[in-house]
């Protein structure tokens, strides 16, 4: 967006994944938009970064702001941040939503991101930050709830100076595959985005994230313009 736009302003946390892609355009289509980037320590971080580089040159994004946070890998608990922890693959057939937390998720990560959004848009005079959590054929992560992000807006009204920036999700009660076709109306550059939980030359195919992607493209009845190593033909019906 130019210098000079009427537009309010609005923070976006793009990972350089899918969902987080979609919700840049969303938010560029909108807002004059900043978008942060955080890196912590997670297997594919080379990777998402160039994503994140990216998408922005793509969205014409000029404000940005990469940020490495230390202790979410100095804490580990988590098969993306810890190399003890093997990433598992999923069930292509029988993959739905998790009533379980699985090993992927990283310890309470989405508010060190929000934190460091917040105290941005306090400085940049931004009203909203838009991430992109999804509850919806998820992976069942406590921090991608409704719930979750409503209690975070009142820590933010009682504890920043003016009490007026929000959250917004809007891709949260999506289907994947809904995501994808609101992703194609937007023209958001799903070509550049990366997903892949283990790999970083060519995404794994058989991770949770990788076969969550594979079946909201199928479902949405377009092609994932990304390569992959493997891809089960079952993902694709």
């Amino acid at each position: 967006m130019a210098a000079g736009s009427n537009k309010s302003r609005a923070i976006v946390l793009l990972s350089g994944g899918m969902d987080s892609c979609v919700c840049a355009a969303l938010a560029a289509r909108d807002y004059t938009t900043a978008a942060l980037h955080i890196s912590y320590g997670q297997r594919t971080e080379d990777r998402e970064r160039e994503s994140f580089l990216a998408i922005c040159q793509r969205l014409n994004i000029q404000d940005k702001l990469i940020v490495r946070n230390e202790a979410l890998r100095v804490i580990g608990g988590s098969a993306l941040t810890d190399e003890n922890i093997a990433v598992p693959t999923a069930d292509p057939i029988g993959h739905s939503l998790r009533h379980d937390i699985p090993v992927t998720y990283v310890p309470f990560r989405n508010a060190h991101f929000l934190s460091v959004a917040v105290s941005w848009a306090e400085v940049l005079g931004a009203g909203k930050i838009f991430i992109g959590a999804v509850e919806q054929d998820s992976s069942g992560y406590p921090d991608c709830r409704p719930a979750y992000y409503e209690a975070f807006n009142q820590v933010i009204q009682t504890g920043t100076k003016n009490g007026t920036i929000e959250i917004v999700t809007p891709l949260i009660r999506l289907r994947k595959a809904e995501i994808v076709s609101l992703g194609l109306e937007l023209g958001a550059p799903f070509d550049l985005t990366w997903s892949c939980y283990s790999r970083q030359d060519q995404a794994c195919g058989v991770c949770d994230s990788c076969v969550l992607r594979l079946r909201a493209f199928a479902a949405a009845a377009a092609r994932d313009p990304i390569p992959y190593a493997t891809i089960d033909q079952v993902t694709q019906s």
